[in-house]
């Protein structure tokens, strides 16, 4: 069942008309701040420790969770969904002659970052700029799409609320009217079951940043002129439940043999299939292409995935379109694996940003490991103090001089202590390793990085005991020279353990291209934003508008005026750029989709249930 837009059919005009001057200056003077600076959160510090136990327990418990109890299947039943949302036709059944959709994926970490974007996004119109310095006029969107990821680091209402929520409503405050919101979840949304998401976006909410329609956890819009977008969820699984296959194929007995789709996974397979290919997938396991191949076939001209914190688009000679947009807050992700800039499935990389040079570069940042990721940092210094301290004060023992290098090791192999926490180290190193090139490939490199720690360690528990070793006579008081010994352990280890870290993630990106989500999340840089504007337009096509931050703001001040957000940008914060086109727009024509064939379409028409039905009329 198609389902039209009550908000929309209550205006006359777009939806995001801005609201009348009268109605904003009374609304702005009532939810006037009071705040001096904003109060959202940081970056996420992914090799926090703390960040890095909470993280992990809750992918480990919503993984098995995921597997035992599939909540999809639980609200195909509980929770019925028209087929689509209508926007093809107004509240009066007139046909649309045109309508703005924006898309934002991967939001939802720093408040400069998503903030940034959403500012953008929930402005009543936005100018942009491209290369050659042409300026494109663009409007808010009537809908809103979150494409996967609303939350980092894991989904909690409390998250939600501070990290989403907030900066949306901040950013929208009243210049126009709320859009309509429909999201895709992600593996980060998935981590506490979909609960926090389905509360937040699958009950018909209305916050002051949007209101929310759909039912489940994956939708189907109708958009004018015989486009489609439809929006998956792909679990932590990365593959689709039967239930949703089944309602897409619902779905696609509805479409026209000229209607056009625009597929929005949380994932690009197209990418993730090259870098990581998923080993042992059989036929139980591959609902996502039977989706793509089987029921949908070429009708899908646009692909839209986030998951990859940048900005990236491929195209085939047909003008079909496979783009990664996952710039709306998260940390960003480096575009210079060079596996994934081959032709996948006759697709040719036309555009990334952050360039492929830029991505190198700024890999070089990680020789900053330590000062980026100071709690990290002392993690560090407490493995290399436990793995030095006890063979320092044995050595401390009656010390007259420097010691030898081989009296240093000697005393480490007889160390019992010393030695578990190696082999811990070693182990750790292994495990973090990355397997992408193979198990033998992890174990190698996993091998020499836990080595070095082992080596450096060593070395520094050296230096410190003959630092210690002149002390020996002065301080009668072993104790002290054992407590300057940790202390010198540990702050020794806290500055070329992290290093040591840095210089593995350098080499293995820029040199094995691995560890591409290890090496830029121990950055969390917040700049190089993104998100996709879509305009379809009264011939029909498709108009995609990649809108780009290269540098997001820092420094905030009030807005002084209804026309402007919560918060708008401190001019002090010169380095700030504004939104631009990250490449010339992207026109999609409709042209004529090829038979549907066994391998491209749907034959057999879809049973459809009763909460299902076509409407008998105008809702």
């Amino acid at each position: 069942m198609a389902v039209r837009s009550t908000d929309v059919s209550r205006h006359v005009g777009p939806l995001s008309r801005p609201l009348p001057a009268r109605l904003r200056a009374r609304r702005h003077a009532r939810r006037a701040p009071l705040r001096d600076t904003p109060s959202g959160k940081p970056m996420v510090a992914w090799y926090d420790p703390g960040v890095l136990a909470k993280t992990g327990l809750k992918s480990l418990l919503s993984e098995t969770i995921g597997r035992q109890a599939d909540r999809r299947l639980l609200d195909a039943v509980a929770r019925p969904q028209p087929l689509a949302f209508d926007y093809s036709e107004d509240g009066d059944g007139k046909a649309r002659e045109e309508l703005w959709l924006d898309y934002v994926s991967d939001l939802g970490d720093g408040w400069d970052s998503t903030y940034a974007v959403a500012s953008a996004v929930m402005a009543p119109t936005l100018d942009v700029r491209d290369a050659t310095g042409q300026v494109h006029h663009t409007e808010g969107g009537d809908v809103l799409v979150f494409g996967g990821d609303e939350v980092y680091p894991t989904a909690s209402v409390e998250e939600y609320q501070a990290r989403t929520v907030v900066p949306y409503e901040d950013a929208l405050n009243d210049r126009r009217h709320r859009p309509h919101l429909f999201a895709v979840p992600g593996n980060h949304d998935w981590y506490d079951g979909l609960v926090s998401f389905t509360r937040l976006f699958c009950q018909g909410r209305r916050s002051r940043g949007w209101q929310t329609r759909q039912q489940r956890s994956y939708f189907a819009l109708k958009l004018p002129h015989g486009w489609w977008l439809l929006g998956t969820d792909m679990q932590l699984e990365s593959d689709l439940d039967a239930s949703q296959v089944e309602f897409f194929r619902k779905v696609a007995a509805q479409m026209g043999s000229d209607d056009r789709v625009i597929l929005c996974n949380a994932e690009p397979a197209w990418i993730k299939q090259q870098v990581k290919p998923h080993a042992g997938r059989g036929f139980l396991d591959n609902n996502i292409d039977f989706l793509e191949q089987r029921i949908l076939g070429k009708r899908v001209s646009v692909f839209l995935a986030g998951d990859l914190h940048h900005y990236r688009r491929h195209e085939n000679t047909e003008g079909r379109q496979k783009i990664v947009a996952g710039g709306g807050g998260a940390f960003l992700h480096p575009t210079h694996l060079p596996r994934v800039d081959t032709r996948p499935d006759g697709f040719v990389l036309k555009e990334c940003f952050p360039s492929q040079k830029t991505s190198r570069e700024l890999t070089w940042r990680n020789l900053l490991f330590p000062a980026i990721n100071p709690w990290f940092a002392a993690f560090m210094g407490f493995v290399y103090a436990l793995l030095g301290w006890g063979v320092a004060a044995n050595l401390n023992e009656g010390a007259v001089s420097a010691p030898p290098l081989r009296e240093v090791l000697s005393a480490a192999l007889q160390s019992t202590g010393s030695l578990l926490v190696a082999a811990g180290t070693l182990l750790g190193a292994i495990a973090f390793a990355d397997d992408r090139r193979g198990k033998a490939w992890q174990k190698v490199s996993g091998g020499v990085h836990g080595a070095a720690h082992l080596v450096v360690a060593l070395l520094l528990t050296w230096g410190v005991s003959s630092v210690a070793a002149p002390l020996a006579s002065e301080l009668q008081w072993s104790l002290r020279r054992d407590f300057l010994s940790g202390l010198l352990l540990f702050g020794g280890g806290a500055l070329v353990g992290p290093l040591v870290v840095g210089v593995y993630l350098l080499l293995s990106l820029n040199v094995f291209s691995c560890h591409p989500n290890e090496a830029f999340s121990s950055l969390a840089i917040p700049d190089w934003k993104n998100f996709l504007r879509l305009h379809f337009d009264r011939d029909g096509e498709l108009t995609v508008y990649p809108v780009g931050l290269r540098r997001v703001p820092r420094r905030w001040q009030h807005g002084h005026s209804p026309e402007e957000p919560v918060w708008v940008p401190d001019p002090r914060d010169h380095r700030a750029t504004p939104p631009a086109l990250i490449e010339p727009p992207v026109v999609i024509g409709r042209s004529k989709a090829p038979p549907l064939t066994l391998d491209t379409g749907q034959l057999a028409p879809a049973l459809v249930t009763q909460d299902e039905q076509p409407p008998a009329g105008p809702v």
